[in-house]
C-alpha cells in the first residue's frame, strides 16, 4: 500500500468515531451526522441540521459523497434553508501526489441564489506522511460555476485551492480544519469548516464545529457572510 492511500485512510478517520479503525480498501464507511434544537412555550423554534458522508476506497481510487444541511423556523416561518452536496475522486499519482475530481451543487434559500453549482479538477499533495497522528492534503486546479438567481444566472471559470488538516490529538479526540477558495471570474467563494470530535462510545462521537462562508459578490441586500456554529451527534458505521 502506497503512502498517498496510507495518507487517504488516515484521512478518511475522520469519518469515524475516535478510537475507531480506519476504512480499509474496498470498504464503505457511512457517517450520519444529525443536531436539533427544538423550543416551545414562550419561544416557539426550531433548528435542525443534518450531514450525511460515504467514503469508498480502493487500492487507487477514494470516492465521497457527502450532504450537508439546515432548516431553521420560528413560530411556523422558516428563517434559513440550505443543502450542500458535494461528490469527488481521487487517484493517486506518487507516493505524495494525486489527481482529484469535484462537483458541488448548494441550494441556500435565503442566499439570493436559487442555486450554485461547480466542477473542478485539480492536481494535489499530501504532506506530513511520516507522522502517524497528523496529515494534510492540499490541492489546486480549474473548473467551472454556474450561478442563478430569481433575475439573472450566469457562467464563470474558477480556480479551486483547497486544504484538509486532520489532527489527532488523543485516542478519543481530533482536531480538523478545512478551508476552501473558489476564485471566479465573477465572484469569489471562501469556504472554512473548523472543528473537534470526541468519541462517546464505539460508534458514537460528539462533534462541535464552526462553519464560514464568504461570498465576494452577492445579490442585493444580501449578506456576504454566512456562519455556523453547531454541536452535533455522529454516528458511524
Amino acid at each position: 500500500m502506497s503512502k498517498v492511500t496510507k495518507q487517504v485512510l488516515f484521512a478518511s478517520m475522520w469519518l469515524l468515531p475516535c478510537g475507531a479503525f480506519a476504512q480499509q480498501p474496498g470498504d464503505i464507511a457511512t457517517e450520519i451526522e444529525l443536531g436539533a434544537i427544538l423550543t416551545s412555550g414562550n419561544t416557539e423554534e426550531e433548528n435542525v441540521s443534518y450531514g450525511v458522508t460515504v467514503d469508498y476506497l480502493t487500492e487507487n481510487w477514494e470516492y465521497q459523497f457527502t450532504s450537508d444541511g439546515l432548516r431553521n423556523s420560528r413560530l411556523g416561518d422558516v428563517t434559513a434553508q440550505r443543502f450542500y452536496h458535494v461528490a469527488r475522486g481521487r487517484r493517486e499519482l506518487s507516493d505524495i501526489s494525486y489527481l482529484a475530481v469535484r462537483g458541488a451543487y448548494e441550494d441556500d434559500r435565503f442566499s439570493g441564489f436559487d442555486y450554485q453549482t461547480d466542477v473542478t479538477a485539480s492536481y494535489g499533495r499530501t504532506w506530513f506522511n511520516t507522522r502517524d497522528d497528523m496529515s494534510l492534503a492540499t490541492d489546486i486546479g480549474p473548473g467551472f460555476r454556474r450561478s442563478v438567481t430569481e433575475t439573472d444566472e450566469f457562467n464563470e471559470a474558477i480556480l479551486r485551492i483547497a486544504g484538509e488538516y486532520l489532527w489527532q490529538m488523543s485516542d478519543s479526540a481530533n482536531f480538523f480544519l478545512n478551508v476552501a477558495s473558489e476564485l471566479g471570474e465573477e465572484t469569489n467563494i471562501y469556504r472554512s469548516e473548523t472543528g473537534i470530535e470526541s468519541a462517546l462510545m464505539e460508534n458514537f462521537a460528539l462533534r462541535l464545529s464552526f462553519y464560514v462562508k464568504h461570498q465576494t459578490d452577492v445579490p442585493a441586500g444580501r449578506e456576504k457572510t454566512d456562519t455556523q456554529t453547531a454541536v452535533t451527534v455522529v454516528w458511524s458505521f
